[in-house]
């Protein structure tokens, strides 16, 4: 392994790199590698919980949470190809080292919910496909999460994110299967298109489904992606890169955004008023009971890629958010160590694994303005963005999307402190 962690994002803005003016398809990728965020074990379990607990009601939050990821996403790449540096390290650049060190331990706690949710999500599914005991399985997901890792440190960006595609490609396969033999009512889901709550246990799930889909260490990656792939770009090319940015987004996101509701529609359908369905071993198995052997396997085989691909990338996002904030090059394997542990130890200890990925995306979701408000900052400053800043439309849609997750994160903590049922 040449490199052990994601490249300096140090090119100079004036020397920008040659390189052949390639086609917009070859253009994608990035974006496809930050979707894998979005439908990684947490999603599972929190999408998989709404719809056996409320049926189609809850609907309507994963179009939200899509379609301000759409947002989100363009403007974290965006940021990163026009700037040349990633989102940490603006931030790194801006605050001072008390300052820089509070911001990374926060990011730091995100990026531990996070591998808590790949890394447990992995387990379960190998639990559920070769019967591995749960604590083994957490070790297998973190030991092939580095080799997926070597493969960006050994053979460039380009490979890394073709691999990262594929397994896009198997957990789409794994849970959009079941809807083709599954009896969804659509007439309720298009009616789970309406904002409603049912109780505060509804809340929860809900800030946990907006963690889970808008994911902080996400927006931090994102930006980093477009630099490693991109270095640094002569401003002439600027407008054609975020045309292709535009397509990469929207298109990835579409994949994403569909496999997230197929997970909530297949619950509604399959797993409503069954027993046995607030784990994931017990929906996996009404699933296989309801829906056939087939469908079952093919649930299991993408909650595993999920799994393993989610927390390749966790890792090289933790990895990105430290180099940009702390300023230092630390090696995947420890950065790995580090964020997997608590995981470990969730398992080890026998805490039900399904309800801590629930929690963990809770917290996740708590993590996101820290992230997002920076973002929309920095990208409507003249002094970084240039003749490309955002323009009033983007800023004000992107702030009502920043204070749309901080007021439902507030309202959650107040309804939880003081125990409302």
């Amino acid at each position: 392994m040449r490199r052990t962690s994601p490249p300096a994002h140090t090119a100079s803005p004036t020397t920008p790199r040659a390189r052949p003016r390639a086609s917009l398809v070859l253009l994608l990728g990035p974006a496809f590698v930050a979707a894998v965020a979005y439908v990684d074990p947490g999603n599972v379990a929190a999408n998989l919980t709404a719809g056996a607990q409320y049926g189609y009601l809850l609907v309507w939050v994963l179009v939200a949470a899509n379609l301000i990821a759409v947002l989100v996403q363009y403007l974290s790449a965006k940021l990163g190809l026009v700037s040349g540096r990633s989102l940490p390290a603006l931030l790194g650049d801006r605050l001072g080292r008390k300052s820089r060190l509070a911001y990374w331990g926060q990011a730091e706690i995100v990026a531990v919910a996070t591998d808590l949710a790949e890394v447990v999500g992995g387990a379960i599914a190998l639990k559920i496909l070769f019967d591995v005991p749960l604590l083994l399985g957490g070790v297998i997901v973190g030991v092939v999460s580095l080799v997926l890792l070597s493969i960006q440190s050994t053979r460039g960006q380009r490979p890394f994110e073709f691999v990262i595609i594929g397994f896009l490609a198997i957990i789409a396969i794994g849970f959009l299967a079941g809807l083709v033999v599954g009896d969804v009512d659509w007439g309720q889901a298009a009616g789970g298109l309406v904002p409603q709550l049912e109780g505060t246990n509804s809340l929860v799930l809900a800030a946990s489904m907006l963690g889970a889909t808008v994911m902080p260490h996400a927006i931090y990656l994102h930006s980093a992606l477009a630099v490693d792939r991109h270095g640094t770009v002569p401003r002439a090319e600027i407008p054609r890169l975020l045309r292709a940015n535009r397509w990469d987004v929207a298109l990835s996101l579409v994949v994403a955004g569909s496999v997230n509701i197929a997970m909530l529609l297949l619950a509604a359908a399959a797993l409503r008023g069954e027993s046995g369905t607030d784990t994931i071993e017990g929906a996996h198995a009404v699933v296989t009971a309801n829906l056939g052997e087939v469908v079952g396997l093919l649930f299991g085989i993408g909650l595993l890629a999920s799994g393993l691909a989610s927390s390749a990338v966790g890792s090289y996002a933790g990895a990105s958010i430290m180099q940009g904030l702390l300023r230092i090059d630390v090696p995947i394997v420890w950065q790995r160590a580090v964020t997997m542990l608590p995981a470990l130890a969730v398992l080890a200890i026998g805490v039900d694994p399904t309800w801590a990925l629930v929690l963990s995306q809770v917290v996740l979701s708590l993590g996101i303005p820290f992230a997002m408000v920076p973002l929309v900052r920095l990208t409507r400053m003249r002094t970084v963005m240039g003749e490309f800043v955002n323009g009033r439309a983007i800023t004000v849609a992107a702030l009502a999307a920043a204070s749309l997750i901080i007021v439902l994160n507030v309202v959650l903590i107040a309804l939880l402190v003081a125990g409302i049922e």
